[in-house]
């Protein structure tokens, strides 16, 4: 692997973080108010939330390739705006109050709508991996198992300290999606 190559894979793991920000704070959420079975609600988490990361960016790929010939002069912009907007909707989210909070009872269907929830942005940064030295399977892997680390680490968090954290997570991932924006349109 040559420098431009192990770059790439950094800045994978920075866009992996920055995604995972939602499901890490949807994690802590919901290990803050549902303390029984942490080992089970920890891997079901993590596993729902690192599946549907790792799946939407391969679609959201997927599409940017299909597009890719029509747009490619445009391409760095049209990523760095999907990152400005994305990153700035989790900042935004970040001062609101989380869905989770009316969540009585964890089934596998709440699971899945939430896995939904939280990886549509993953979608549209998908397009980003079109422009990364990165092969899309190695990215998506990347981010489905940091995804899967951070909200077991989401849920363990919930139910040790509270929810203070969720909204600086959700910050955070915002800030670090727009700095890969920027990144992006300047290289």
């Amino acid at each position: 692997m040559n420098f431009r190559e192990s770059f790439a894979v950094i800045e994978v793991l920075f866009l992996a973080v920055a995604l995972s920000m939602d499901a890490f704070a949807v994690s802590i959420g919901l290990g803050s108010k549902h303390k029984g079975k942490v080992i089970a609600l920890a891997l079901m988490a993590g596993t729902y939330f690192g599946i549907f990361q790792a799946l939407m960016p391969m679609i959201g790929y997927l599409g940017g390739r299909g597009v890719l010939g029509w747009i490619e002069a445009f391409a760095p912009w049209v990523a760095f705006s999907l990152l400005l907007l994305i990153g700035g909707k989790m900042i935004c989210e970040s001062f609101a109050e989380g869905i989770e909070e009316d969540i009585a009872h964890i089934t596998h269907r709440v699971m899945l709508i939430l896995a939904i929830a939280t990886s549509i942005d993953a979608m549209a940064a998908g397009f980003a991996l079109t422009l990364l030295d990165v092969g899309p399977i190695l990215a998506c892997l990347i981010i489905g198992i940091t995804t899967f680390m951070f909200s077991i680490l989401g849920i363990l968090v919930g139910i040790k300290s509270g929810t203070w954290l969720e909204s600086k997570a959700e910050f955070f991932g915002g800030i670090v999606l727009i700095l890969i924006g920027f990144k992006v349109l300047l290289a």
